[in-house]
């Protein structure tokens, strides 16, 4: 098992990554002090709890553990306030005080949700993320929580770290084919925002990664959890740096939006925007080699690089002005400038976005 620490003054959490590694949640739990004496609310989704729910409550209820569970509908059709009102509704019929702890079962929307009714209840409680897709290497650091509005993802949240975080990889073994392209989208963000040499180590580990061998999915999830927890120990509120982990979400949320959040995964979503920022790069004077190698890249983890010809431009335009990054009636986009390094880059003109999304709907 390996661990890692995002260290954040009195606020800061273990990341444990291990196989098999929920057999030790009692020991995990007992660490951090969470409370046996008042009740601990699972949230899962209907795929998961079918999955893992019972060996984690078997493993929590041994420990002394009260559990509860609510389960929701998978997908990112969870992250509403509709959901977000019945899982609260779901905590107070089952009796959870302050001293309760939220336990998130599941990836990126499950952990979403679950972090924000831990941030909202009571003015807030304790949360644990128990991790199960690769995509939750990223959304389940740095303690960003929330729910999406029909024009904008993410749009209402808060900030709310939890006590610690499970990232078990016998988990992700029963993962289809294109969870795991998805989630290995936001794995390679990691590493062209910050580190070149774990870029050409995933480049050299691409059939390893696709076929799941176990020593090099711990490899990749470590790595790009040690990038993001780095990131997020020197900007915990993205005042600055943090914002650098944003490549390709500006593009790629609004995909997702205008989508309906039914038909392009999260790392999907990600891997259209992070070519159109390497495309809207050049043009802000990067090589065009960054684009070529982003797109490549890309490709061969099988992931989509082009825009689905029947989403509207216009549509996408008006989502992306209502991203967290619009600012002042300006764009902000995170550029590369080279692989394994970005910028931030403010006053970016809003035609020049269009011209990249236009071109986006050619690629090949």
């Amino acid at each position: 098992m390996k661990q890692i620490t995002v260290e954040l003054g009195e606020r800061s959490y273990p990341i444990y990554i291990g196989e098999g590694i929920l057999d030790r949640i009692g020991e995990f739990f007992a660490e951090r002090s969470i409370n046996k004496h008042s009740p601990i609310l699972i949230i899962t989704d209907e795929n998961l709890a079918a999955q893992h729910l019972d060996n984690v409550t078997h493993n929590l209820k041994h420990a002394g553990y009260n559990v509860i569970v609510k389960i929701v509908p998978p997908g990112e059709r969870s992250k509403s306030l509709a959901v977000l009102e019945d899982v609260i509704g779901a905590a107070l019929h089952g009796g959870l005080d302050r001293q309760s702890t939220i336990v998130a079962l599941g990836g990126g929307v499950v952990g979403d949700l679950a972090g924000f009714v831990a941030a909202s209840y009571m003015r807030g409680v304790r949360f644990v993320q128990i991790a199960t897709t690769i995509q939750a290497h990223d959304s389940s650091v740095g303690g960003k929580v929330g729910v999406n509005h029909p024009f904008a993802k993410n749009i209402i949240g808060a900030f709310h770290q939890p006590e610690l975080v499970i990232f078990d990889i016998a988990t992700l073994r029963t993962l289809p084919d294109r969870e795991i392209r998805s989630g290995l989208s936001e794995v390679l963000k990691e590493g062209l925002i910050w580190d070149a040499e774990f870029v050409a180590w995933c480049d050299q580990n691409t059939d390893n990664l696709l076929e799941m061998n176990s020593d090099a999915l711990q490899h990749a999830i470590y790595e790009g959890i040690r990038i993001k927890a780095n990131v997020v120990s020197l900007d915990e509120r993205e005042n600055d740096l943090r914002a650098i982990l944003n490549l390709g979400h500006t593009i790629g949320h609004a995909l997702e939006a205008v989508s309906g959040y039914n038909e392009l995964l999260h790392g999907e979503a990600i891997s259209i925007g992070m070519v159109g920022a390497a495309k809207l790069a050049i043009r802000l004077g990067s090589p065009e080699s960054i684009y070529i190698e982003t797109k490549r890249l890309l490709s061969n983890l099988g992931l989509p690089t082009r825009l689905p010809e029947h989403l509207d431009i216009e549509e996408i335009m008006s989502a992306m002005m209502h991203d967290k990054k619009f600012k002042e009636g300006q764009m902000v986009f995170v550029i590369p400038i080279a692989i394994g390094s970005v910028e931030v880059r403010k006053g970016v003109p809003a035609e020049l976005v269009r011209e990249v999304v236009i071109e986006l709907k050619r690629e090949v």
